[in-house]
């Protein structure tokens, strides 16, 4: 959530940085009927997944149920509960335990925090997911960005199986 507040500040920062003063002609807005402004849709709205007019934060993965991941390419694979997230490679087969900040958004939730000082963002979608080398089918699909480099992978719970075999 903090992290959040801090992007949205620091977006409203550069949009202010450098800007010269606007005439007061370039302050008045045209008048338009209510409407008009429901009906066109923004660039960002445009981009949004989901229903655009839902507010409610997704609910679909509790805040206390344990959620795993995997991708591949490169290889790391984890879970997440209670605050901590451990993430496993091949390297580090039993993995590096950070602390997480849930977010839960509109369309899926999100861990933040840091992993060996680099920046760790994890989203969570409900949206169905194959890890392109099992027969399995995983529920979420799961984008994870550490530091610079952007990863894409599947995710599943107790609640939440995957389907497939267990052992592929």
């Amino acid at each position: 959530m903090r992290f959040c507040l801090l992007m949205c500040a620091l977006l409203l920062a550069a949009c202010q940085a450098d800007a010269p003063e606007a005439t007061a002609e370039q302050r008045t807005v045209p008048e338009s009927p209510p409407e008009a402004a429901a009906t066109v849709p923004t660039e960002a709205a445009a981009t949004v997944p989901g229903d655009t007019d839902e507010a409610t934060p997704y609910a679909g993965i509790v805040a206390d149920e344990e959620l795993f991941f995997t991708g591949t390419e490169p290889f790391w694979a984890g879970e997440v509960g209670g605050g901590s997230l451990t993430y496993k490679t091949p390297e580090d087969q039993d993995g590096t335990t950070i602390r997480v900040e849930r977010f839960a958004g509109r369309g899926g939730i999100a861990f933040s925090g840091l992993l060996d000082g680099a920046a760790f963002e994890m989203t969570v979608t409900p949206l169905a997911c194959s890890d392109g080398m099992s027969d399995r089918t995983y529920p979420f699909t799961v984008t994870l960005e550490v530091g610079e480099d952007r990863r894409n992978g599947c995710a599943w719970s107790e609640r939440h199986p995957f389907e497939g075999p267990e052992h592929p």
